[in-house]
């Protein structure tokens, strides 16, 4: 029997996974739920056989697991509605935006026994897998810290304009978005990290998210991870994670492509007739399929999101 899925939030992230639930044997993306008429249309037009639902909780009842793909203010609702039903959870990232609502919501799910993860994409993804595997072995050398550059020339970038709330300080911005998914990569790597300090730019007017994130966060042996994060100006956009190692580093481009250097320019080593993005998905979604079966699994975990969650918005702040 495929695991029914029900996907609350139908935006460009809800139908990316929805595009991937169909192409996987074990899922079925049976019950779909978005406020917006338009979004609720193009997911129908990917998904003729799956039912449009009036409500969030008419989507989570008929569910086995329930992909959480809206926005973060109104997740924590929506996720204790499905685990008080017993329902498997998978939460977009970040986990949340308030420090104390988030810690309340882990220690709820924690109690309520319910698998749960968090779309953090790499983590089970064969860049983590193969560079935690290599830092571990030694095959780095000794580990040197990680160096986070991102940059953009608009933020929201094209593809996420219709998410409007990417470009408010409440909610959204570079630093949550995407900055998150690499700081889970590090603790993922370096272990737990603590802020050192942090210098965020914003705008003049005070609804709208940061252009600029400068940082550095330390683990336990004083081990750096080192962010420089900026939008603005012609350009495409960078996003770079290196993992640096005394005898060999790993940078991963955009995500999934990954480069290594023994000092030397770095060469890529992810073969480039394959979809780096849709392999890792892909992968996401058998270790989601073995969380709910009660198996290992490589996904995030809701106190690693929280964790990561304390570090972002302390670098919101900044320190």
């Amino acid at each position: 029997m495929a695991i029914k899925a029900a996907i609350i939030g139908l935006g460009i992230m809800g139908r990316r996974m929805l595009e991937h639930m169909q192409l996987h044997p074990a899922y079925d993306p049976a019950f779909l739920w978005d406020p917006n008429a338009a979004n609720a249309a193009l997911a129908r037009d990917m998904a003729p056989d799956a039912k449009i639902c009036d409500s969030a909780e008419a989507a989570i009842a008929g569910a086995d697991v329930v992909y959480l793909a809206c926005p973060p203010a109104p997740r924590k609702a929506y996720a204790l509605a499905a685990a008080a039903q017993g329902k498997a959870l998978f939460l977009e990232k970040p986990l949340g935006v308030d420090i104390a609502a988030s810690a309340d919501l882990v220690e709820r799910i924690a109690a309520s026994g319910v698998p749960a993860a968090v779309n953090f994409t790499q983590a089970a993804g064969a860049a983590l897998t193969d560079i935690s595997a290599e830092a571990r072995s030694g095959a780095m050398g000794d580990l040197a810290g990680v160096d986070i550059v991102v940059t953009y020339g608009a933020w929201p970038r094209g593809w996420q304009q219709a998410a409007d709330w990417l470009r408010l300080r409440d909610e959204g911005g570079m630093t949550r978005e995407v900055i998150s998914h690499f700081l889970f990569f590090s603790e993922r790597i370096l272990g737990p990290l603590s802020l050192v300090w942090a210098r965020p730019s914003y705008p003049a007017d005070p609804a709208l998210c940061e252009t600029h994130m400068l940082a550095r966060l330390e683990n336990a042996a004083g081990q750096a991870v080192s962010v420089l994060a900026s939008v603005g100006g012609a350009q495409p956009d960078r996003q770079e994670f290196t993992v640096k190692g005394s005898r060999r580093s790993h940078r991963v481009a955009d995500f999934y492509a990954v480069s290594t250097s023994d000092g030397g320019a770095f060469e890529r080593v992810t073969p480039m007739n394959i979809d780096p993005r849709s392999t890792s998905l892909r992968a996401q979604l058998d270790d989601l399929e073995a969380m709910i079966a009660g198996r290992p699994h490589r996904l995030a975990t809701l106190e690693e999101a929280l964790r990561v969650q304390r570090l972002i918005e302390a670098m919101l702040q900044g320190k």
